[in-house]
């Protein structure tokens, strides 16, 4: 799957979460910018394991605090 593929689903999984347009950006942390609760990551995350067909360990979800973070993992595991 290339960059440009993983960034534009991740970005429909976000929109799925409710996360507004204009707040998604690169640099983005996903709680403190983009605003995301708990209930917000929980469906973040399911959204994300259905859309990319990958299956997040507890010890990986902590790494993904922003969407930049998101992206580096969803390109070393949908390769």
């Amino acid at each position: 799957m290339t960059t440009k593929s993983i960034r534009r689903n991740l970005y429909k999984v976000l929109r799925k979460t409710g996360v507004p347009r204009d707040l998604i950006v690169e640099d983005a942390e996903l709680k403190d910018e983009l605003l995301m609760d708990d209930i917000d990551m929980t469906c973040f995350l399911y959204y994300l394991e259905t859309n990319f067909s990958v299956d997040l360990k507890n010890e990986e979800i902590a790494q993904l605090n922003s969407v930049k973070s998101t992206i580096d993992y969803l390109q070393r595991h949908c390769a």
